[in-house]
């Protein structure tokens, strides 16, 4: 019984990652097919999309903070850790756990800030582009910082208990 779950638990995470991975593919797509445009438009037409610069800068703000979530996932962004390549095994794994945990705490502080921000944002009524509230555009930055934050807790926790001898990056 206690297999099926973990099994469909995975089949889950397997989906929203997929879910996850589709989103950035298709805002990436669409900027580039923006991008694109506009440049032909002007180039050809002296004219673009009302809007498309507006339009672009949002999408490069949710490909980038949509990225740090997929990088996330596996603990595969960008490491500066000069010291744990010194550290034996055993104290390496400790290591990688406070690390995972700061990195959790600062995240979840990132969203709870974050998310104020978009509260006020909301609360002013400010207009980014094309009547799309600003809150509305910026309410990626405290969703990902919070899934963010999330998956390194459980990164840490999974490597904490973990009793098998694999290797820490």
């Amino acid at each position: 019984m206690a297999g099926k779950t973990a099994d469909r638990i995975r089949q889950g995470i397997r989906i929203l990652q997929k879910l996850e991975d589709g989103v950035l593919i298709g805002l990436l797509l669409l900027m580039v097919f923006v991008a694109a445009f506009q440049i032909l438009a002007r180039n050809l037409f002296d004219s673009g999309i009302r809007s498309g610069d507006e339009l672009i800068r949002v999408l490069v703000l949710w490909i980038s903070l949509m990225g740090a979530m997929v990088a996330s996932r596996n603990n595969s962004h960008i490491n500066i850790d000069l010291i744990s390549r010194y550290l034996p095994g055993h104290i390496k794994k400790y290591s990688f756990v406070m690390v995972g945990f700061f990195t959790s705490f600062i995240c979840a502080v990132m969203a709870c800030f974050s998310f104020n921000f978009v509260m006020m944002e909301k609360a002013d009524g400010m207009i980014a582009f094309a009547n799309i509230p600003a809150w509305v555009c910026q309410s990626i930055i405290p969703a990902s910082f919070a899934v963010i934050s999330l998956r390194y807790l459980l990164l840490s926790f999974t490597t904490l208990f973990d009793s098998s001898k694999q290797k820490i990056k």
